[in-house]
C-alpha cells in the first residue's frame, strides 16, 4: 500500500468516525435540541461589555441588555478600553439615561484585547452570574432569561448562546451567516456528550464564584473565550447551550477584516492547545475528548487539502507529460484502452464524505428556528460546502506561521 493512500486512509477514518459521531449524538438527542429549563429562582446577574471604537454599535448593545426582560438584572457594566472615538461619551450619556443600572468605566490603560476589557469590568460584579456580550453585538430579547435556569444544575459553570450574523447584505456575509449557523447546531450537539469548547463573546453566563475561581480570562490569549471554557472544564464543571438565546453579532463584510479575524480566532486556538497540552488523555473530558476532537478536526483539515492538492497537481502533471509526449511521438493522446470505469475507492470516500457533510448542513439549516429567518441560497450552500471551507486548513496554516514569527496581535 502507499504511504499517501494509508494516510488517505487514516484520514477518510477520522472524517467517518466524526461524522458518524454527530449523528448519533443527533438522532438521540434531536428532540431536546430546543429545551431551555424553566426558572426557579431569580439569579442576580450582572452584564459586562467591553468596548472599543464601537461609538456607532455600543448604543444599540446596550438597550438590547437593558430590554432583555430578566428582572434579576442588577447592573450593566459598560468598560471602555480607553478608546479613541466618542464610545465613552455614548457609554456616559446611556448611564444618565439608567442610572441606577447601567455603570460606564474606563480601563487605567489600554489593554490592548477583549480579556482585558472583561476582567476590569469583571471586579466591578458581585451577583450570582455575570453575563458578557460584545459591543458589537446584540442580545434578543429574552434572551438572559433563556439562560438562567441552566444553573439550577449546582455543577454548570457556563452557559452560551446561539450567535448569529446581523448583517446578511453581501455574499461573503451570507455566507458567515450560513457558517454560524451550522457552529451553532454542532455546539449544541457537543453539550449532549458534555464536550462544548468554547463560549463565545457575543453572549455568555458564567457562574461568578466558578469563574473567580478559574482565574478570570487568560489576558495573553487571542481567543479568551475558548481558554477560560476549557478551563471550566478541566475544573470537572458541565457547560451548557440555550439554542433558542440568540444574539447577533456584526460580521466583517470585506475578505480583509474576515481574514484577520479568522486567523486571530486560529491563533488563539493554537495557543490554548499549547497551554493544555499537558492535558492530553488525563482525567475528564478537556483531555480524553475536547483537545483530541480540536487536534483531530485540524488534522483531518489539513491532510485533506493538502491531498487534494496533491491529487490535482499529479493528475495535471502526469496529463500535460502524456499529452506532450503522444502530440511529439505522433501516438493518440487517449484510446478506448486508457478508459477505465472501475471506481477509486478513495475518490468514493470523498464524494461520501461531501455528500455527508452538505446533510449535515442542511439539517442544521432545518433546525433554525429564529425569527424572520430565511432559507440560504442554494449557491450559497454550495459555496459554503465546496470552497468556504476549503479555506479552514489554509487559515490554519497562516496562523500557525504567524505564531512561529511570534506576530501575535489582537
Amino acid at each position: 500500500m502507499e504511504f499517501l493512500t494509508g494516510i488517505y486512509l487514516v484520514y477518510s477514518f477520522l472524517a467517518f468516525y466524526f461524522l458518524f459521531f454527530f449523528i448519533l449524538i443527533y438522532l438521540k438527542h434531536r428532540k431536546e435540541l430546543l429545551l431551555v429549563p424553566k426558572i426557579t429562582k431569580e439569579y442576580s446577574v450582572s452584564c459586562v461589555i467591553p468596548c472599543y471604537n464601537e461609538e456607532e454599535s455600543i448604543g444599540d448593545t446596550i438597550e438590547s441588555i437593558v430590554n432583555n426582560g430578566y428582572p434579576g438584572l442588577k447592573k450593566i457594566i459598560v468598560v471602555d478600553d480607553c478608546s479613541t472615538d466618542n464610545s465613552f461619551d455614548v457609554i456616559k450619556k446611556y448611564e444618565k439615561k439608567y442610572p441606577n443600572l447601567v455603570k460606564g468605566v474606563q480601563t487605567p490603560k489600554n489593554t490592548g484585547n477583549a480579556a482585558g476589557a472583561k476582567n476590569y469590568g469583571s471586579k466591578f460584579v458581585d451577583t450570582d452570574l455575570i453575563l458578557f456580550t460584545d459591543a458589537d453585538s446584540f442580545p434578543e430579547k429574552g434572551s438572559i432569561g433563556k439562560m438562567v435556569g441552566f444553573f439550577d444544575e449546582e455543577n454548570v459553570g457556563a452557559v452560551t448562546a446561539s450567535v448569529l450574523v446581523k448583517n446578511r447584505n453581501n455574499f461573503l456575509l451570507r455566507i458567515q451567516a450560513l457558517e454560524y449557523i451550522v457552529i451553532k447546531f454542532t455546539r449544541k450537539l457537543l453539550e449532549f456528550v458534555d464536550s462544548i469548547y468554547v463560549t463565545p463573546g457575543p453572549l455568555a453566563m458564567y457562574r461568578m464564584k466558578h469563574f473567580i475561581e478559574v482565574g478570570r480570562f487568560d489576558e495573553k490569549n487571542l481567543t479568551e473565550d475558548i481558554e477560560i471554557t476549557w478551563r471550566i472544564l478541566d475544573k470537572g464543571y458541565d457547560v451548557k447551550m440555550s439554542i433558542p438565546s440568540r444574539a447577533y453579532t456584526i460580521a466583517p463584510s470585506k475578505f480583509k477584516p474576515w481574514l484577520k479575524q479568522r486567523i486571530r480566532w486560529n491563533m488563539g486556538g493554537v495557543q490554548a492547545i499549547f497551554k493544555h497540552k499537558n492535558k492530553f488523555f488525563k482525567d475528564g473530558m478537556l483531555g480524553y475528548f475536547v483537545l483530541p476532537l480540536f487536534v483531530s478536526s485540524w488534522i483531518i483539515g489539513i491532510f485533506g487539502l493538502g491531498f487534494f492538492l496533491y491529487r490535482g497537481a499529479r493528475w495535471l502533471f502526469m496529463t500535460y507529460l502524456s499529452t506532450n509526449y503522444s502530440i511529439h511521438a505522433n501516438a493518440a493522446v487517449l484510446s478506448i484502452s486508457d478508459i477505465s470505469l472501475n471506481p477509486d475507492i478513495l475518490f468514493l470516500f470523498g464524494i461520501v464524505l461531501f455528500v455527508f457533510g452538505l446533510i449535515f448542513t442542511l439539517v442544521s439549516i432545518f433546525h433554525e428556528k429564529e425569527k424572520d429567518f430565511k432559507n440560504p441560497k442554494v449557491i450559497d450552500i454550495l459555496s459554503y460546502t465546496f470552497f468556504y471551507l476549503l479555506t479552514y486548513p489554509v487559515i490554519l496554516v497562516m496562523s500557525v506561521y504567524k505564531l512561529l514569527r511570534r506576530k501575535i496581535n489582537w
